[in-house]
């Protein structure tokens, strides 16, 4: 189980990488394209920030290489120890360490992220696949954390005889 996901990260990561190397050389020379006329566009920039281009700079890059380290790490200690038994738990850890890996090899080599995707219906930063990998593991692991939260609780007031 530990080979297929570390499999999957690296499928993942290579796509990531893969992307980015085509809006390197497609996207980049013409800036832009539109995809669907006022909803989405590839818009091609380099982010040394974070989301919004926070912590832009830098100061800002080699504090997300540190703290990208450090998430990943911890992340591939709990897949690997086995601390993690539920199936969920490592679908989202699996999808937040292969977008970390995707961005942080952004920074470490190109010196700032290539971000592509950008929705035109609302004004929101531009992204990419890493970033989506990135966000939907931790909508997972958040919807997860409430889930399990939620049933604990309702076990606790069965258990002491409440009313759940």
């Amino acid at each position: 189980m530990i080979s297929m996901m570390m499999i999957i990260i690296a499928l993942l990561v290579v796509v990531d990488q893969l992307i980015k190397a085509v809006m390197l050389l497609w996207l980049k020379p013409m800036g832009s394209f539109m995809l669907v006329k006022g909803f989405l566009q590839f818009y091609y920039v380099e982010n040394t920030g974070a989301a919004f281009s926070m912590l832009s700079g830098e100061f800002g890059r080699i504090f997300f290489i540190i703290f990208t380290v450090i998430a990943i790490a911890a992340g591939l200690y709990l897949l690997i120890s086995g601390r993690l038994k539920s199936p969920v738990l490592k679908i989202s850890a699996v999808l937040i360490i292969s977008g970390g890996l995707g961005n942080l090899i952004d920074r470490i080599f190109r010196g700032s992220v290539i971000d592509y995707i950008e929705p035109l219906f609302v004004n929101f930063a531009v992204f990419n696949f890493a970033d989506c990998l990135v966000t939907v593991g931790a909508a997972i692991l958040i919807v997860y954390l409430i889930y399990d939260l939620v049933k604990s609780v309702r076990k606790s007031d069965k258990a002491s005889g409440g009313e759940g």
